[in-house]
């Protein structure tokens, strides 16, 4: 008898062991949670044959096929197949993961068939009349969900405004959204595609994450060109990759990095202009040039001051802006603010304001920016020439 007791206490602390284990590992993951815009009866935007909800599905569904060879990566996805889930819904099920980043995938639209580019949005309350429509279009999914009126209580779907009450508490995540977005933006231009910058708007299924979050406006599905390209095979891993890519980046910055981590490198892809059949129904591309990569620009390496390299010492600056202009670093360009500096990254322009090893210091700057109307402003940490997280410099 006092064999069998003692097998069952063996096999009870192996099954503690091996349970606590697996938890560790699974805790120690990064976990993304992937959001293919519409679905079902919800088609989304539908422009010359091209649908939305299959365009972002069979996009995720690539992106998250890609972060899954990394180990270290957990991936899980509000929906895989063509259903429809409520926004809320969606942000709930990255919620119960506890998911550290969520990322919505749409396609945008605009009655004027010459948009193009791409843009990455994360949560906030822009006045900008193309932002808020361009919300607006996104939220008004809502009105086919049952009890919308009263799931929604409060929020009117032809006015993202109404959101302004009930978004104050998220601002501790907006730093991390808008580094996720720049580097989604930053991996789009590296592959050429035209971008129209890191944008806040006041989306519903943004709202209800909590966590850094953000929603990729892959191109135009308006577009003849652009919805073509969304609609191959090629275009579709392209833009995967490119996600991919950023997330990684992502997780190496803040979360620190393995050798699981590695980048993804380009696959072999067609050209998407001699690829379409001129006698299949989808139209024919007439006009290569609106697709052709743009010539690389010199790239600006990061200033670095010779005592951050000698002493080993972690420094802190304040990223203002990225954008695909050159600027002229004088205070004129940066609302009276001085002491600026720039790195480059593809053609992507980052524009940094003071530097300090002081993290007391830093905040007082960083405050001193967003004073200045760079009210997306946030840290950035150094330590021997190289960017490194601000968590990292803290340890010091």
């Amino acid at each position: 008898m006092s064999k069998y007791n003692n097998t069952l206490k063996i096999l009870s602390l192996l099954t503690v062991l091996f349970c606590s284990t697996v938890y560790s590992q699974n805790k120690d993951k990064f976990k993304v949670t992937l959001d293919a815009g519409h679905g079902d009866h919800d088609y989304g935007a539908v422009y010359h044959g091209h649908i939305e909800k299959n365009i972002a599905l069979a996009v995720v569904l690539k992106v998250g096929k890609l972060l899954e060879k990394n180990s270290s990566i957990d991936v899980v996805y509000t929906r895989k197949t063509d259903q429809f889930i409520d926004l809320v819904e969606r942000a709930n099920i990255a919620n119960r993961a506890d998911a550290n980043i969520f990322v919505s995938i749409h396609c945008n639209a605009n009655p004027n068939n010459a948009a193009d580019g791409c843009e990455t949005y994360v949560m906030g309350m822009s006045k900008n009349a193309s932002n808020l429509e361009a919300a607006k279009r996104e939220n008004s999914v809502i009105t086919l969900e049952k009890d919308y009126k009263q799931k929604y209580e409060g929020y009117d779907p032809k006015s993202p405004e109404s959101l302004i009450g009930m978004t104050i508490m998220q601002e501790e995540y907006l730093d991390n959204s808008i580094a996720l977005a720049g580097k989604v933006q930053a991996q789009f231009i590296q592959v050429g595609k035209k971008s129209r910058g890191v944008k806040q708007a006041p989306y519903m299924v943004l709202h209800k994450a909590y966590m850094p979050r953000v929603l990729i406006e892959m191109g135009f599905i308006s577009n003849q060109a652009e919805g073509a390209k969304l609609d191959s095979e090629e275009g579709q891993q392209e833009i995967a990759e490119s996600i991919a890519n950023a997330i990684i980046s992502y997780k190496k910055e803040y979360f620190g990095s393995n050798d699981s981590d590695t980048m993804i490198k380009p696959s072999q892809r067609i050209d998407p202009v001699k690829s379409i059949d001129s006698t299949a129904s989808k139209p024919v591309v007439k006009t290569p040039t609106e697709i052709k990569k743009p010539e690389k620009k010199p790239e600006t390496k990061p200033e670095v001051k010779p005592e951050v390299v000698s002493t080993g010492v972690a420094s802190f600056k304040v990223q203002l802006s990225a954008s695909g202009k050159k600027l002229e670093l004088v205070p004129s360009n940066f609302n009276g603010l001085g002491n600026i500096s720039m790195a480059s990254e593809g053609t992507l322009y980052k524009y940094m304001y003071g530097e300090t090893s002081n993290y007391e210091e830093a905040k007082r700057l960083l405050a001193e920016a967003k004073a200045k109307g760079y009210s997306s402003a946030f840290l950035i940490a150094f330590k021997n020439g190289k960017k490194v997280s601000v968590q990292e410099a803290l340890k010091q």
